[in-house]
């Protein structure tokens, strides 16, 4: 029984792909979450201040992918989003194993190291950090249990014009995690442009900005000026927007960063608030 599994692993081992692409950066956090950085060839255009991604070549974004040089790197797994599958197809048509995973929900982010474990020979290397995470997001989220509210939380992605998240978002599942509720309750996509009237009526209890929204450039404009949470400063910006928008294992640095800045408004008395 042991030799046999031996073998088998040996097979799974050789069988594994070693040269890996990358067609967006939380699948690259990913890739070198499960220790697999030097199987990595080439990755996305906006990997490039993903530490393991360094130096490496960027072959394409969410529009474009440069096949010929995918070919040319003698990549053997190529990994991107279910949108990309038209771009992709040619490498398909050479034999070239593609994968295509969905990461626009909380659940994606597991089952995205699942599958990526399991394609590249090391599934069990994928359950393990799976177990690890979730250990991890339960002893953070065990914070808000104190919480004597859960502030309502606006996102903004974008401001001029406005864009923000929904509750099929993965950031809405990161915001309950971290004692808040996500202001939006209705939105058809998890990403979607938000008027400046719904904004006014809403009165979220916070805000977090991306800091490519540049939201300081507009805080001074309605709606942003008529805002209670803009009046009382409760205006949040990641030190990395990467810790907040990619479902991916940096998610954890996102969700303890958020929950240091709810902690305080959500154990704000009424009369101080």
């Amino acid at each position: 029984m042991f030799h046999a599994l031996r073998g088998a692993l040996l097979v799974a081992s050789i069988l594994a792909p070693h040269r890996i692409v990358s067609l967006l950066p939380s699948l690259t956090e990913d890739i070198c979450a499960l220790g697999l950085q030097a199987r990595l060839v080439a990755v996305s255009a906006y990997s490039r201040d993903i530490p393991c991604a360094k130096g490496l070549p960027r072959v394409g974004d969410y529009q474009s992918v440069d096949n010929e040089r995918i070919v040319a790197l003698h990549a053997d797994l190529v990994i991107g989003l279910p949108s990309q599958a038209q771009l992709v197809a040619p490498l398909r048509a050479l034999g070239i194993r593609v994968l295509l995973l969905p990461d626009e929900s909380y659940d994606d982010i597991y089952l995205d190291i699942a599958r990526i474990g399991a394609a590249a020979g090391v599934a069990q290397r994928a359950a393990r950090l799976t177990e690890t995470l979730k250990a991890q997001v339960a002893a953070l989220h065990a914070r808000t249990r104190s919480f004597r509210t859960h502030p309502r939380v606006f996102v903004t992605l974008s401001v001029e014009p406005i864009w923000t998240v929904g509750p099929q978002s993965y950031i809405a599942r990161m915001i309950e995690l971290a004692g808040g509720r996500l202001a939006v309750t209705k939105l058809a996509q998890p990403y979607a442009m938000f008027s400046p009237e719904r904004l006014l009526a809403l009165r979220p209890d916070a805000i977090v900005a991306t800091r490519d929204s540049e939201i300081g450039t507009v805080l001074a404009k309605a709606p942003w000026r008529d805002l209670r949470a803009v009046r009382l400063h409760r205006i949040f910006t990641p030190p990395n927007d990467d810790i907040l928008v990619h479902p991916s294992p940096r998610f954890i640095e996102g969700l303890r960063w958020l929950i240091q800045r709810l902690q305080p408004i959500a154990n704000r008395s009424a009369h101080s608030s």
